[in-house]
């Protein structure tokens, strides 16, 4: 099986910052890690485990009271 070199990637490196340009590339980045770490939660099922604790915190906690500000103050 080929493996890429130093050099190779540095190549394909160059190249993807010339069709891109230097303002796409941290969105390119940042859309290819979103899309990596959603594909694993996928796999793996932590998706489901978070929508179970979410919605297990939401039955926990309680509603906050509000109260007036003639209420807070005492004489």
């Amino acid at each position: 099986m080929w493996t890429p070199g130093p050099l190779e990637i540095i190549i394909v490196l160059v190249i993807v910052l010339v069709i891109f340009g230097p303002k796409r590339l941290p969105d390119l980045g940042r859309s290819l890690g979103r899309g990596m770490r959603e594909f694993k939660d996928s796999v793996t099922g932590k998706d489901k485990e978070r929508e179970q604790l979410d919605a297990a915190e939401g039955a926990e906690k309680p509603e906050p009271t509000t109260r007036s500000a003639a209420g807070d103050r005492q004489s």
